[in-house]
């Protein structure tokens, strides 16, 4: 094991639909049709030790199974996706909730902000960010992760 102290962060997903760059955040709607749930799982240990040395994170936070996506929602089945409720339970307990109305970054504004540094692709996924409530995961707990009060993934960790 490279860390002993694995977490989870819960964050919405965008799932871009088509090639853009320089978008304005008034045109980003036209850049994304889906939604999903994501968690992005970090190995604070690791983290820790490399911002000590001033190093770049993508160890933490880009290892092998730290990342896993629900299945793509259509972004028309919510009645407000600026006001959208997502949050996560560990083994039954709620853990984080969040909604889009409470991000510091909209989404639109997400989109617009990227893909001044990046050309946005097909294909290409945001995380929009993580409310409160970030925690650490141990063999054998269960993470589900629900978009309003639909259930939109259940995973063990091994």
């Amino acid at each position: 094991h490279f860390s002993q102290d694995i977490q989870y962060e819960v964050e919405i997903v965008v799932k871009i639909k088509k090639i853009g760059k320089h978008i304005e955040p008034k045109f980003a709607p036209k850049y994304y049709d889906e939604i999903g749930l994501g968690i992005d799982f970090t190995a604070r240990t690791l983290q820790a030790d490399l911002k000590a040395k001033g190093l770049p994170w993508e160890k933490a936070k880009a290892f092998d199974g730290s990342c896993l996506v629900s299945d793509w929602i259509d972004k028309n089945k919510f009645q407000n996706l600026k006001a959208t409720a997502f949050s996560l339970q560990k083994n039954g307990k709620t853990v984080q909730e969040g909604n889009t109305a409470q991000m510091l970054w909209k989404i639109d504004e997400l989109i617009a902000y990227c893909s001044t540094f990046f050309t946005l692709k097909i294909g290409d996924i945001i995380f929009t960010g993580t409310p409160e409530g970030v925690g650490p995961v141990t063999p054998n707990d269960t993470l589900e992760g629900f978009i309003e009060s639909t259930s939109v993934f259940t995973l063990k960790i091994k």
